[in-house]
């Protein structure tokens, strides 16, 4: 019977990923002749089954850039490269989206230790990062394997020395992964998707508007009140802004 439950169960996954297949290259080829609508819906018909990659995020945000949707756009490429940070082609497109949306605002200053960690350390995913862990754990336990084994002195003291090379880089990639996983816990992001929003100081309508922001531009969402969401731009300036009117990218 269990033999049975596990043939039948292989036998689903199979099919689920053969239709899914078929709906990626049925979205593929809409999207090559021009049926935007039709590709974006059967895109999301994929990522309703929860079977989301980097790839079908980056081609919703292709299909949203070329009908001028800005918010989508920015969204689904931040959400492909939430996926694999290292997706260059992804990074690119990102770029001259973001040169689509009306909102020109300068960060803030960052330390040193700042630049370093959104130049190098956050080029990897913190589940990426366990991943590298993973890998450093294996090797570092090999290598102390081998210093154990072995009987030549001067292998030894080699094997020892990688094995202790390893576990110093597994402490410090822990370590990472858990700073990348609070991180990306703490600043929950989000897109802007309405055409232009008045962000206020309070989370009512009768309230004092204190800036506007526009399509596309990239929040942190500090708090939530009712169907406000307290939000913080670039440049460190905060308010509340009607909650349907961004949308989280949803990391976590």
């Amino acid at each position: 019977m269990k033999k049975l439950l596990f043939l039948l169960l292989i036998i689903a996954h199979s099919v689920t990923g053969q239709h899914v297949d078929s709906l990626f290259v049925t979205a593929n080829t809409l999207y090559k002749n021009g049926e935007l609508e039709k590709a974006i819906e059967t895109y999301k018909a994929i990522e309703k089954q929860e079977l989301i990659s980097s790839e079908l995020y980056y081609n919703l945000g292709n299909a949203y850039y070329k009908l001028n949707k800005v918010g989508p756009t920015i969204y689904y490429y931040e959400k492909a490269l939430k996926l694999n940070p290292l997706n260059e082609d992804v990074r690119n497109n990102l770029i001259f989206a973001k040169r689509l949306a009306l909102d020109n605002i300068e960060d803030v200053p960052k330390t040193v230790l700042q630049k370093f960690n959104a130049n190098y350390l956050q080029k990897l995913s913190y589940n990426q990062w366990a991943v590298v862990c993973v890998v450093l754990s294996f090797l570092a336990s090999l290598l102390f394997l081998l210093f154990y084994f072995a009987e030549n002195p001067s292998l030894k003291r080699i094997y020892f020395t990688a094995s202790s090379i390893g576990f110093i880089a597994l402490i410090f990639s822990v370590f990472i992964t858990y700073n990348q996983y609070n991180f990306a816990k703490n600043n929950k992001e989000a897109i802007i998707f309405a055409e232009k929003t008045e962000i206020r100081n309070a989370p009512t309508l009768n309230s004092e508007e204190v800036f506007t922001l526009h399509e596309g531009t990239k929040v942190i969402v500090l708090d939530a009140i009712d169907n406000w969401k307290k939000i913080k731009i670039a440049d460190g300036k905060q308010g509340w802004i009607i909650a349907s009117e961004i949308k989280e990218l949803n990391e976590l």
